[in-house]
């Protein structure tokens, strides 16, 4: 009853379905919305514009019995980052399950419910692990073992694995294992109507105070009796609608920015006459990573990129305008690609 399945209707465009005794997830794919692509299209007229996307999935609510259910683990043990939906809307119609709105509370609860789910997943590792360290003489398992103690320590302590500081070494040892409290946690505070101009000061309110210092976490503010309302608007009215708000953009432009945010992630384009696209890569990738994004050749056989800020493009109407004025640079391998880029990539 806080608004999670509707909010992903809204995201996503997929429609509830009767769940009754299942405890799969549903899936739904969002483009990342992108004025910079509608901007280049009006020069290159191409036949094709593409978005980055987004894939949402919607878990029934989270609790003990479904933290023992495989189907529901495997897909959410798969997921990049966990959204949690903390209700501060108030609602006479829909009553809280816990009798009262508390996003704190909510927030710890699940949380615990992760950090327990995982401390079964570690103590049966460790068990297995003191059976084969007995037998064999490894390294190998002993430093995995030792990886594993201070998991445990941790999660003893109530406290989710994403707060504990592993080198890279450490972390790939317990990749396989994909801990549900270890992966990024985006907190989605869905507030009331009535609170919706204050959106911004309710967002930082919990971002400075009683969500602060929660490692590898962020927080967005959405209002989904206002989103519902928009996903029925055609643009130019949705605009208005938010402005009457004071807000000046969506509750999924607000999502996307906090994930891409909370993720390390970014977007470059490419821009020609058949397709304008936008390609999702980590911050601080190099030229020919973000080619590899493109096609895994091109990393292979990457010789250089052509490389030009998108407004620069838009500005002097193309490549020859860009090309004239100096603003289209030739980079190498070394070439740390920027979000906005718009490169052109030469291989072998």
């Amino acid at each position: 009853m806080v608004g999670k399945t509707s909010l992903f209707t809204i995201l996503t465009g997929v429609h509830e379905a009767t769940r009754v005794g299942t405890m799969e997830a549903r899936v739904g794919m969002t483009k990342v919305p992108d004025s910079r692509l509608e901007e280049l299209a009006k020069i290159f007229e191409p036949p094709k514009v593409t978005h980055a996307t987004v894939e949402y999935l919607d878990f029934p609510a989270i609790s003990k019995e479904a933290l023992r259910d495989p189907s529901y683990l495997s897909g959410m043990r798969v997921a990049d980052a966990l959204a949690h939906v903390l209700r501060l809307f108030d609602s006479d119609t829909v009553p809280h399950e816990k009798g009262s709105v508390d996003p704190v509370r909510d927030m710890e609860d699940v949380d615990i419910e992760l950090v327990l789910s995982d401390l079964v997943v570690v103590e049966k590792r460790m068990e297995r692990l003191d059976k084969d360290r007995k037998k064999l003489k490894d390294p190998q398992l002993d430093r995995e073992f030792a990886v594993l103690e201070r998991c445990k320590a941790t999660l003893e302590a109530d406290t989710p694995l994403r707060t504990l500081e592993l080198t890279a070494d450490e972390e790939k040892l317990i990749r396989g294992f994909q801990f549900l409290s270890q992966k990024p946690m985006l907190y989605v505070l869905n507030i009331g109507e009535e609170d919706a101009t204050r959106l911004g000061e309710i967002e930082e309110k919990y971002r400075t105070g009683a969500l602060a210092g929660r490692a590898r976490t962020a927080v967005a503010g959405i209002c989904g009796k206002i989103e519902a309302e928009l996903a029925e608007l055609p643009a130019a009215e949705a605009a208005d609608y938010l402005a009457s708000y004071g807000l000046n953009e969506s509750g999924l432009e607000r999502l996307i920015k906090a994930t891409y945010a909370l993720l390390g992630l970014m977007s470059f384009l490419t821009a020609g006459e058949t397709e304008v696209r936008a390609w999702t890569i980590p911050q601080n990738s190099t030229a020919p990573k973000a080619a590899g994004a493109i096609h895994s050749d091109f990393e292979k056989k990457f010789i250089r990129a052509e490389v030009v800020n998108w407004k620069a493009l838009i500005d002097h109407n193309g490549y020859p305008g860009v090309r004239e004025k100096g603003l289209l640079r030739l980079e190498g391998k070394e070439y740390i690609v920027k979000d906005g880029d718009v490169l052109v990539i030469r291989h072998g």
